[in-house]
């Protein structure tokens, strides 16, 4: 099987590169810039480039049998300030990428969506697949509008796709530079002997994926005959402040945050219903929180 990797030198992305290896794919990559953390794998395919690059992207797809779409150019915390952007950058490339798959009959494709923001505040928790779609970002809203999009192009041109609603994703090569994933935020901060910030009161709720975890479901998403929404967390819900408690077992010293004001668009309480996955794939995450902390906290003494 040969697999095209989108975004595959980003943090998922070359976590998902690994998997694909391991389970004995043929892997190419389409990226703008290459790893940030390694050097490029001898055995991968790289294609550098950007999204809008229609000829490029055309190119990268020859001889592909399934995609895997990373690429996201924007983030849940920013994306409001420019819903143009957002839009032209994301939903407007997806859907020549999907016009693309269809000229190639490429027919498999796994969608990393995002499981804490298109469902916006939810009416129960965990949350089901079947909940209704309100997210109150930019980010979420057009995450929603390619998995319609996804769900058209398999309707009428019998594309197969899963989409992955992931929750919040944490490990090795994460960027910590405050913009997302608090996780690899605080653990840097911790390693720099900095001040940590939250906002509100560190009662937000969030379930978390190790990243290995999220890759290894990449995988068996693209070799299964699934086609349709599946949620990708935990299914543990972790407060902000337990975070805070697990990050300080791990680095071994009492970590004491600056408490902020709380953000408008953050969404209280985010934890995923996992039965579906589990029903579906029999897939259920391994890493526990507190291992893939101590995990993400070893790798980063490293850098």
């Amino acid at each position: 099987m040969r697999a095209l990797v989108l975004g595959g030198n980003g943090f998922i992305g070359s976590h998902v590169v690994d998997a694909l290896l391991s389970a004995g794919y043929k892997v190419r990559v389409f990226d703008r810039a290459l790893e940030s953390h390694r050097p490029p794998l001898p055995n991968v395919d790289y294609r550098l480039g950007a999204f809008a690059d229609v000829p490029a992207l055309a190119e990268a797809l020859e001889g592909i049998d399934v995609v895997y779409h990373l690429i996201s150019t924007t983030v849940p915390s920013t994306s409001n300030l420019d819903p143009v952007g957002d839009i032209e950058g994301n939903l407007i490339n997806t859907v020549r990428l999907l016009q693309l798959m269809v000229q190639k009959d490429i027919k498999r494709i796994v969608y990393l969506s995002s499981g804490g923001t298109v469902y916006g505040i939810p009416n129960i928790v965990p949350i089901p697949e079947t909940h209704p779609l309100r997210p109150i970002c930019s980010y979420g809203v057009v995450k929603v509008a390619i998995e319609n999009y996804l769900q058209m192009f398999h309707q009428l041109d019998g594309l197969e796709y899963v989409v992955l609603r992931a929750s919040n994703p944490y490990g090795e090569r994460q960027g910590h530079a405050g913009v997302q994933g608090v996780i690899g935020t605080f653990l840097a901060k911790m390693l720099n002997g900095e001040a940590i910030e939250i906002w509100g009161d560190g009662s937000i709720m969030r379930d978390f994926i190790y990243v290995k975890d999220l890759a290894d479901l990449c995988v068996v998403a693209g070799s299964n005959q699934y086609t349709g929404v599946l949620n990708a967390g935990s299914g543990v819900g972790h407060s902000i402040q337990d975070v805070l408690d697990a990050i300080g077992q791990v680095v071994g010293a009492k970590v004491l945050p600056i408490f902020k004001q709380g953000r408008t668009y953050d969404v209280p309480k985010v934890v995923l219903d996992m039965s579906k996955v589990n029903e579906v794939l029999g897939w259920q995450p391994k890493v526990h929180l507190q291992d893939g902390l101590a995990d993400t906290w070893r790798w980063m003494q490293t850098l």
